[in-house]
């Protein structure tokens, strides 16, 4: 009989969220209404009409194979909306040797430990991420024979990178960082980014900035970027930053994302996809270009998105502990128990959320996500108010005192 050796760090992956929040609810039946669903942060507003356009344009590139580097006007579009967003000199982000476009952020987010740890001359390397977490950061680390090391999100909704001892500033390799970060929607300010930045360079780690939710924010200030930090310094050398279309443009399906950063990393990382065979079809190239030049779509999603979070806001504030973020879509409400009450929710009201302890792992002594939901406002005005408005009938026979730990 013929045995087949699968890679033994597949073992050592964990359920993705999705997959553990299905088994969760298996065997309950809902009641007989239309499911809304709150679980995954998937976009469902209509696609930017220009958008759709260029894609019908430009099927005739169905004939193509498509390059990793990608079209040269896609990756001068990129770094024009960069240059003027986080208002980088100009001439600073070079559209030749500093961006590549990406297959959504999702792929090179992943991608890129495969890159840079496979030959990592680093002992017993540490991966450091967020907890909670994209769940991409730690399969990323894990196959990469990595160790994932959790820095636990405390009350500002980001991690206290300066608490961090030294010893293990030395053994990291890479950093992930999320801002707005997912699902908190905390952000990062300019002078830890620069901090940051200071310390990849003075022990040698990748600092990879995961900012695809950083034209979603709800006050007056966009958030700052890793570019704009790197920008201070005059040099981009040890970072990274990962961008979507996904979020900005309310386009998931097509999985249009860029890196920006170091070049030395990049030259390095488009050796890698190119073998991967990670490169972007020329209709979405041409799509893309387009949503990136276009800033009205995405002030209307703003807008879109803040009068949801007010919605949340009037509709379950008398029932729920309702922080508007500063970023993303989400609300992350403390409940107690996340499984039972999601449970209890899907069994009532027929609405879908996700618990927060699929998103985060017990480190240090703390499970930051395990008393605690996220909320995706992704559907439309309408389904975002009936899923609230179920909630808040849920909560009234529900208190949240029968969920505790």
């Amino acid at each position: 009989m013929t045995t087949t050796t699968m890679n033994p760090l597949l073992d050592t992956l964990q359920a993705y969220p999705f997959e553990r929040l299905r088994q969760l609810l298996a065997d309950i039946t809902p009641p007989d209404r239309e499911l809304i669903d709150f679980s995954i942060g998937e976009p469902r507003h209509p696609a930017p009409a220009m958008v759709s356009e260029a894609i019908i344009a430009h099927l005739h590139g169905l004939t193509e194979y498509p390059k990793v580097l990608g079209d040269l006007r896609l990756r001068q579009a990129i770094a024009h909306w960069a240059t003027q967003r986080f208002h980088l000199p100009p001439g600073f982000l070079n559209p030749e040797t500093q961006v590549i476009p990406a297959n959504g952020s999702r792929e090179a987010l992943f991608s890129i430990a495969q890159a840079v740890l496979s030959a990592c001359a680093k002992p017993q390397a540490l991966v450091l991420l967020p907890n909670p977490f994209y769940q991409i950061y730690e399969g990323a680390a894990l196959l990469a024979g990595a160790e994932p090391y959790y820095l636990n999100c405390g009350e500002s909704g980001q991690p206290d990178f300066q608490r961090i001892d030294e010893a293990v500033w030395s053994r990291c390799a890479l950093l992930y960082t999320n801002s707005p970060h997912n699902p908190t929607g905390a952000t990062l300010p300019l002078d830890t980014l620069r901090w940051l930045m200071d310390k990849a360079r003075q022990h040698g780690f990748v600092l990879a900035a995961d900012e695809c939710y950083s034209e979603l924010y709800t006050g007056n200030e966009a958030p700052a970027g890793i570019l704009e930090a790197a920008a201070q310094t005059g040099s981009l050398a040890n970072v990274l930053a990962f961008q979507s279309l996904s979020k900005r443009s309310s386009i998931p399906g097509a999985r249009s994302g860029f890196v920006a950063g170091d070049a030395d990393i990049l030259k390095a990382f488009v050796l890698y996809r190119t073998y991967l065979g990670a490169a972007m079809p020329p209709f979405i190239q041409a799509a893309s270009i387009s949503a990136w030049q276009d800033e009205t779509h995405v002030i209307q999603t703003r807008a879109s998105y803040a009068q949801k979070f007010a919605a949340a806001q009037s509709i379950l504030g008398g029932h729920l502990p309702i922080e508007i973020p500063a970023g993303g879509f989400y609300l992350w409400p403390h409940v107690g128990n996340g499984e039972a009450f999601v449970k209890a929710l899907y069994a009532a009201e027929h609405v879908r959320c996700l618990p927060g302890a699929y998103l985060s792992r017990d480190a240090q002594g703390c499970h930051p996500g395990q008393e605690r939901v996220r909320i995706a406002l992704v559907g439309s005005h309408e389904d975002c108010l009936e899923g609230l408005q179920r909630i808040r009938h849920f909560l009234e026979s529900h208190p949240l005192s029968s969920f505790s730990i």
